[in-house]
């Protein structure tokens, strides 16, 4: 042990610390400072930046023998408080900066450390400055960042008041404005505790977790010993699956008839096979994460080696063996019909066609906050599960059964969440707690290390999708013809929905009136599939807006042009046959079409023989619901001191607590509620009603609705017939409820047919054009986005600064999705870096959103979703400003350096043996 005195927040500490032990968790394990959050543990992301003596460092990697004594260390707790913040805190707060906020007491160090040293930086500098330090950000897409740095810095030079960064609401309206999250105060105070900062705050008693997991991807289990394992110091018991009471599956709720798997076929605790590298054998319980980590590595597990199939082809190969027994390997098929055969059309003499065959990867989410989470028995003597869940409800309802209880008996909490964007629509160690919690009768806790995360929660399904087009020579589409393959990993749950997404969106945004097409599902032995954002739109849209700019070239038609000529106006219909609820398209491109010509222009003047500059274009749509009759629930109660305003719309960064709010106040607002009167009770299945879970952009549209309804019910109960409103006590007076229930459903959509695919799935969707400027090294074949222009419509905007952050973010993790993310290799892709998360040098500072307001006939005071909107297909329209720029034409992403170099090079053997000739 080694004893260290050091100067922490203006205070002098004495420590008695382990030499080895990172200075992180000194500060977050034995001083509770968790305002350092520790995200990979590697000095990758830069979420535990402190700053020591001066300088920022990342303290997950300083080691506390190499921290000097006398040291001066400032953690986020002190350089500002809720009633005095640091101009950064409020700049972070009124930029929406902390969208899910893992990451931001980290930035606002670092910044701080900046800004100490420069006090007038450049933007460049700034982004310079967090490039070097390592913050990592997955949410905001970084622009919001600089621009509360430059905020912050007008304060500290005495420029600005930092009480005038905020938002005050004026006339008591605060929907469609940039007023702050609920949540925004405690995430930029280091306040707002995740699950790693729950776990340390859960009794003594609680027994810490470490899982047992495959190292293979394939294999029979013949036996599991444990115990060695059991003998090691601080355990307390190793769980396998011989202690777990119930069926021990969790069940994918299959809803599709015609799938011919049962949806249980995910393990808990593997018992006869392992299905994927990391899959979860046993649990070893102890009283330290050290100990339990430690004995989970002398459980023995004894393996017969399967073929593993790594890629949908590979498992659809005649001789593969069935990886589930007795469920084909190829589990479900979806087709879309829609007008005339497309054969006789696509052969005409007159018709032009062209005919790609794209692949979209395996991308993983990349979230800054490992998975984690707790369990224990509540007074009621429930077993309450708390983790990262954007989806409660239905988690309860996917895992009772599997552990062993009776519904009513099992209660799911949301954690504060750092971020998700989907792989939490699954569930990952949901039932994992719920299953030692059980087994050993104490509170239990489990936090993933970013390896872990990495390896094992689900990730983007890849897809391999053919698209053919057909026009007519002026350019007029006339037929589609589709082909698809989805690799879901080994569990099946949601991935006949993700196959359907497929003939949903594939073409979509365009009036073809002849579609075939048809796809299907096939269970391989890589990660399994889970929701991504934008679920299922980036593999289609990367075949048929790359088939459209080719269609364009072969037709000599300008590309953006094309698109004008063929888009939804009225009179047209989805791929699934359905009416679109608003036609936006057109003038969304009348306002992009200048700015398409001042693009290629500035391209033009911009390029050198070293490095070429491009610009592509696509289109990118996505619907508002979870398909057909969607709906949500929300109740809301009058109290002496306002209004409390229950749901489960659960937060992951899109900010459901603004949203929540907003909804409820612009509803409340004919009583005279102002927004502080308005009590958020959110996320716990024993006190909130069932709003479904919050994936898919659906929330905003169903759950908004849903608030909406009840704050109306509230409205019109409290109202008297001279037109003013009854008080807290006139109610209680009058024998007046004070809880009202609402309810909404899309009662207007119907399912998809799984021939056909006809159905009217969405009741609302969102509609964004993407236009990318890249640049290319000739060199290295690198390729950067410099500049990206959008323009979406999303309904009336109900909160501003939460909608650019939303686009911002998913325009970064297009650009990732693009160029460099990737779960592909075992051995290289386990680490942020590895995985290609985009740094802020990676993604444009000059980043244009364009609104086009259309309000939506049913969404709540006409709003759709945005979250999904951004990423439907960035990504195409970055694969055509690479092959504008310098000829390339790629059809996989990520679009490495040596692919593009690649193509470069066989351009450059093409030129040389036609000069040749």
């Amino acid at each position: 042990m080694l004893k260290k005195v050091l100067n922490i927040n203006g205070l002098t500490r004495t420590l008695i610390v382990d030499p080895e032990a990172s200075l992180a968790s000194v500060l977050r394990e034995q001083l509770l400072l968790t305002g350092c959050k520790v995200g990979c543990g590697q000095g990758q992301c830069g979420s535990c930046s402190i700053i020591l003596d001066g300088k920022v460092v990342r303290s997950c990697i300083v080691k506390m023998s190499k921290v000097p004594d006398d040291a001066k260390i400032f953690t986020i707790e002190g350089i500002g408080t809720p009633e005095n913040l640091h101009p950064l805190q409020v700049a972070w707060m009124a930029y929406g900066c902390a969208q899910c906020g893992f990451c931001s007491p980290g930035f606002i160090m670092s910044a701080k450390g900046l800004l100490d040293t420069n006090p007038s930086p450049t933007r460049e500098e700034i982004r310079d400055w967090f490039q070097k330090n390592r913050n990592a950000c997955r949410c905001t897409g970084y622009k919001p960042l600089v621009d509360a740095v430059m905020a912050a810095a007008k304060v500290l030079r005495g420029e600005l008041k930092k009480e005038d960064l905020l938002f005050k609401p004026v006339g008591n309206k605060i929907y469609g404005t940039t007023y702050h999250r609920p949540s925004a105060i405690r995430k930029v105070t280091g306040t707002w505790d995740y699950g790693a900062d729950v776990a340390l705050q859960m009794p003594p008693d609680t027994l810490r977790l470490a899982l047992v997991q495959a190292e293979v991807s394939h294999a029979n289990i013949k036996g599991i010993d444990t115990s060695e394992a059991e003998k090691m110091p601080g355990v307390f018991k190793v769980v396998t699956h011989k202690d777990v009471k119930g069926k021990n599956r969790i069940t994918g709720l299959i809803t599709f008839p015609t799938n011919k798997g049962d949806g249980w076929d995910r393990p808990i605790l593997c018992d006869e096979k392992v299905y994927q590298f990391g899959d979860a054998l046993a649990i070893v319980c102890a009283d330290t994460v050290e100990h339990a980590r430690a004995a989970a590595k002398k459980v023995k597990v004894d393996l017969e080696i399967l073929p593993a199939y790594m890629s949908a082809p590979a498992a659809m190969a005649p001789d593969a063996m069935e990886i589930h027994p007795g469920t084909p390997n190829i589990y479900f098929e979806q087709g879309v019909v829609k007008g005339e055969d497309t054969k006789p059309i696509m052969e005409k003499a007159d018709v032009v066609t062209v005919e790609v065959d794209t692949y979209c990867s395996r991308q993983p989410h990349l979230t800054i906050e490992p998975d984690c989470g707790s369990a224990y028995f509540d007074e009621e003597g429930r077993l309450t599960i708390h983790s990262k869940s954007i989806g409660i409800h239905l988690h309860h309802a996917m895992i009772v059964a599997g552990i062993g209880v009776e519904p009513e008996k099992c209660r799911l909490v949301q954690n504060p969440a750092g971020g998700t964007f989907g792989y939490k629509f699954s569930p990952t160690m949901e039932a994992l707690l719920g299953v030692a919690c059980l087994a050993t009768g104490r509170p239990v806790s489990l936090a993933y290390t970013m390896y872990q995360h990495i390896t094992y929660t689900g990730k983007r399904s890849p897809g391999f999708v053919k698209c053919k087009l057909a026009a007519d020579k002026s350019g007029k589409l006339l037929a589609m013809e589709t082909d698809w393959t989805i690799d879901h990993g080994p569990y099946s749950e949601f991935g006949d929905l993700l196959t359907l997404r497929q003939a949903q969106f594939t073409g979509a945004g365009y009036d073809i009136a002849n579609i075939r097409g048809k796809g299907r599902t096939v269970c391989t032995n890589h990660a399994w599939g889970s929701a991504f954002r934008a679920y299922g739109s980036p593999q289609a849209f990367l075949a048929s807006e790359i088939a459209m700019d080719e269609l364009a070239e072969k037709l000599g038609i300008d590309p953006l042009e094309l698109r004008f000529q063929n888009i939804y106006r009225p009179g047209a219909t989805t791929p699934t046959q359905q009416v679109p609820e608003v036609f936006c398209l057109e003038e969304m491109i009348n306002k992009l079409r200048p700015l398409w010509q001042e693009a290629k222009k500035r391209c033009q003047e911009l390029s050198t023989p070293e490095k070429k500059r491009g610009v592509g274009l696509s289109l990118g749509i996505y619907g508002c619901g979870l398909d057909g009759p969607d709906g949500s629930e929300a109740w809301v109660e009058l109290t002496k001191d306002g209004v409390t305003v229950a749901s489960s719309w659960e937060d992951h960064g899109q900010g459901a607590d603004l949203a929540a709010l907003t909804h409820a106040h612009e509803n409340l607002r004919p009583v005279g509620f102002t927004p502080e009167q308005i009590k958020l009770l959110m996320n716990d299945t024993a006190l909130t009603p069932n709003s479904g879970p919050a994936g898919g952009s659906r929330s905003n549209v169903m759950t908004g609705n849903a608030i909406r309804v009840a704050c109306e019910m509230l409205v019109n109960a409290m109202k008297k017939a001279d037109g003013s409103f009854r008080t807290y006590d006139e109610m209680v007076a009058e024998n007046l409820p004070l809880r009202y229930e609402g309810k909404w459903a899309a009662s207007m959509c119907t399912p998809c047919d799984p021939v056909t695919a006809k159905g009217d799935p969405f009741p609302i969707y969102m509609y964004e054009l993407f236009m990318p400027e890249v640049e290319i090294d000739m060199k290295t074949g690198k390729a950067k986005v410099v500049k990206f222009t959008t323009i979406a419509d999303i309904g009336t905007i109900t909160n501003k600064t939460t909608v650019d952050g939303q686009i911002c973010g998913g325009l970064a993790q297009g650009i990732g999705l693009a160029l460099t993310e990737d779960f592909e290799d075992l051995k290289k892709h386990t680490s942020l870096v590895g995985c290609g998360l985009p740094f802020i040098q990676d993604i444009p500072d000059d980043i244009e959103i364009i609104y086009n307001i259309t309000p939506r006939p049913n969404g709540p005071s006409g709003a759709a979703g945005v979250g999904e909107a951004p990423l439907t297909a960035p990504h195409p329209a970055i694969l055509n400003a690479i092959y504008n720029a310098c000829g390339v034409r790629l059809y996989a992403v990520p679009a490495l350096p040596e692919k593009i170099k690649a193509g470069l090079e066989a351009l450059a053997a093409q030129g040389q043996a036609a000069a040749g000739k």
